[in-house]
């Protein structure tokens, strides 16, 4: 028990309290008094959910910039009347290029660590 006060700590700093509140809603338990009153079975699983939040949200953020190079190459290939050239064999360089230049991995690694901060 003494080993989980440490990961409570850093769960319960993490965790959005809108997904605390769903758990303890459906755990069917009294609100908790005070953040020490919150059981695991609820912390855990309110801890998963939120960082599954995150990430998505950190995928999107990628996602989105790799979808506008892949809706300029496809455009571009369709005026030139290219339309058997597969779009994403032109625009997988691209995406590779613009993250190299960005610092692609500084940025994502950076994001992940400021996040628990």
């Amino acid at each position: 028990e003494r080993s989980m006060e440490p990961m409570r700590e850093f769960m319960l700093k993490q965790t959005r309290e809108k997904d605390l509140a769903l758990f303890v809603k459906m755990s069917d338990m009294e609100r908790p008094r005070n953040f020490a009153d919150i059981p695991n079975y609820v912390l855990i699983p309110s801890f998963v959910i939120s960082e599954l939040k995150t990430a998505f949200q950190i995928g999107f953020i990628i996602f989105v910039p790799f979808l506008v190079i892949d809706m300029i190459v496809a455009s571009a290939l369709m005026s030139m009347g290219m339309m058997m050239l597969p779009p994403m064999m032109i625009s997988l360089p691209f995406k590779i290029l613009l993250f190299v230049l960005v610092d692609g991995w500084n940025l994502v690694v950076q994001s992940l660590i400021l996040s628990f901060h």
